[in-house]
């Protein structure tokens, strides 16, 4: 049996924002990038008020260019029960998108966190901003904070603490 997979059995991992087309998707093909060394995991995202279908934005994909990563067939879509049953972690940008996830789908609570909760220092606990209508460098600050996020929230998947 390969040793990788002993060591980091397969995950399914959900980013959630609002609409699916900035934020979640930056996360998501952003945290592919972190875990693709590991091939059977599984990275999604999805929105609480998303607009299903709809590309990642114009300035999400530059941003994703720029660090080398893609989302070569995203459409976005509504965050349901059977995506967040299928998932073993959910992570929401802000502390709004985690309350919605709690209220709507109250027997998953287990699998629901704050990408901010795995920020360093005075940054614990903050929401990922929403860069709509900001311009192309509040995307980048987007991307700066959850690549900031990214090192808690791999060790959290693989050893289960943050």
């Amino acid at each position: 049996m390969n040793e990788d997979f002993q060591q980091h059995p397969p995950r399914r991992v959900l980013f959630v924002c609002t609409g699916n087309t900035c934020r979640s998707p930056m996360a998501e093909g952003l945290f592919r990038q972190c875990v693709e060394k590991f091939p059977d995991w599984e990275v999604g995202s999805a929105g609480v008020a998303a607009s299903v279908g709809s590309r990642e934005s114009r300035e999400t994909a530059k941003v994703l260019q720029a660090h080398g990563a893609e989302l070569a067939s995203f459409r976005s879509q509504q965050v349901s029960e059977e995506l967040i049953e299928q998932a073993d972690a959910v992570f929401a940008m802000t502390l709004g998108h985690l309350e919605v996830l709690e209220d709507e789908f109250p027997d998953y609570t287990d699998k629901f966190y704050l990408v901010g909760d795995f920020l360093d220092g005075d940054k614990t606990g903050s929401d990922v901003p929403d860069p709509i209508g900001m311009g192309a460098r509040a995307y980048e600050q987007v991307a700066d904070v959850l690549k900031a996020a990214f090192p808690g929230i791999l060790r959290f998947l693989q050893a289960g603490e943050k």
